[in-house]
């Protein structure tokens, strides 16, 4: 499955997360409420996890900047969503070799995921700079 997404939707999930983090540990503008009483149970820890339907939860990330993509090669197990984020102030594209996934034309700041099932290896490219070549490797 593919996703586009910006980092703007990355920026909001990780606010919302800050604000519940910080209402569980009874952070309130600032101040935190008084310790707990001794012997008073402690408040269960707040985990905060993504869930995008569709989309497994084990992710790994690639970053596209200086006409590069990092890491350069990545090795991940099947059922893994990796992301790529474009940094670069030039737009980009990741597009595999064998056409097993191709990417919109990513701009400053967007991201694309693609869902890994099947096992082996998937060189790919940016497109529009051919000189900018990494590899995916999938094991089971």
């Amino acid at each position: 499955m593919h996703q586009f997404s910006t980092s703007l939707r990355v920026s909001v999930v990780a606010a919302g997360t800050a604000l519940l983090v910080g209402a569980a540990m009874g952070i309130v503008a600032g101040t935190a409420t008084a310790a707990p009483t001794p012997g008073a149970a402690a408040p269960a820890p707040v985990v905060a996890e993504r869930v995008m339907p569709g989309v497994s939860a084990a992710s790994e990330a690639v970053t596209i900047q200086n006409f590069a993509f990092s890491p350069a090669t990545v090795t991940i197990k099947v059922g893994t969503t990796l992301t790529w984020t474009n940094r670069d102030q030039d737009p980009h594209t990741v597009s595999a070799t064998s056409g097993a996934f191709h990417s919109p034309t990513l701009s400053t700041g967007q991201s694309y995921q693609h869902t890994f099932t099947t096992p082996g290896r998937f060189d790919y490219l940016c497109t529009i700079h051919p000189f900018m070549t990494a590899t995916v490797v999938v094991t089971p």
